[in-house]
């Protein structure tokens, strides 16, 4: 692989590629509390089956910058970041996977800016405005996102996912997958990504700016349809995520002009990790 510092949208990210230089490109996109590393199983299968790869650590994580404030963070800034890698690298229209956080700002670009995507992949998030209204308004969604109203917190969430070398953070991040989703190799590489300064608040920074879009989503819901993605998409769904609920699959592909679901009965939010081989050739052959 290599590793490169990638100007897009006034920050620098850090990016890792891999595969030939002129295979059709796929941008893969990690969520919360990762960075490139969270596609390690991927991104191999993906590269020899001759696409080339392209992978970053998105605002505030690992490598990259992390820019200062809350709204830094808001969704719109996320999709310039991904705007500009497309441009950055020379593709006119892109094959899109996102999971977890990378998922939201997958699903956003494709919302936001359907002319740039080929394909879209997500890998156990719903569509932005289901799992919004879902949290808002469903109380057994809300439950699950307990954690996002403890994030709301400043300081005090990041000493208390910090302290003991980050012991909270890693407990939160194991007992979401099953026992051998993460080994201990796979935590000693987080936690040195975790280290990074400003990290955990720039991490925490995209719960705190869609909260305040939420809000602003809570008090126009009724004057506001569901957004309709026109990119043809499929959704990779882990069925025991303990954060999110299955529930959501549906009506998320309701709302997509030509899309696919297919669930893992056994797989945890993790479903990349959990079901490699599978996900990567569902990857392979949708993506092509």
């Amino acid at each position: 692989m290599q590793s490169h510092f990638v100007p897009t949208n006034n920050i620098k990210l850090h990016v890792m590629t891999d595969g030939p230089e002129h295979g059709p490109s796929v941008i893969l996109l990690h969520g919360f509390p990762e960075f490139y590393y969270g596609w390690r199983k991927q991104i191999p299968a993906l590269a020899a089956a001759g696409f080339r790869v392209i992978v970053p650590d998105q605002r505030g994580y690992n490598l990259s910058d992390k820019p200062r404030g809350v709204s830094a963070y808001d969704l719109t800034e996320l999709v310039k970041d991904t705007i500009g890698l497309f441009d950055y690298f020379g593709i006119e229209k892109a094959r899109l996977v996102g999971h977890d956080w990378g998922a939201i700002a997958a699903w956003t670009t494709a919302l936001n800016h359907p002319e740039r995507l080929e394909k879209l992949a997500v890998l156990n998030v719903p569509h932005p405005d289901v799992i919004t209204r879902f949290i808002l308004e469903n109380p057994v969604q809300r439950k699950k996102s307990w954690y996002v109203f403890f994030f709301q917190i400043p300081y005090f969430a990041e000493w208390t996912l910090r302290k003991n070398n980050f012991r909270n953070m890693a407990r939160m991040l194991v007992g979401s997958g099953r026992k051998s989703t993460f080994t201990s190799g796979d935590m000693a590489e987080y936690k040195k990504a975790w280290s990074q300064p400003g990290a955990l608040t720039g991490m925490l920074n995209w719960y705190r700016a869609i909260t305040r879009g939420s809000l602003k989503y809570f008090f126009n819901r009724n004057r506001i349809p569901a957004r309709r993605v026109k990119t043809p998409t499929l959704m990779l769904w882990g069925k025991q995520d303990v954060a999110l609920s299955h529930e959501m699959v549906e009506p998320s592909l309701s709302l997509c002009d030509d899309g696919e679901a297919v669930t893992f009965e056994k797989a945890t939010h993790w479903v990349q990790l959990d079901e490699s081989d599978e996900v990567n050739q569902r990857l392979i052959d949708f993506l092509r």
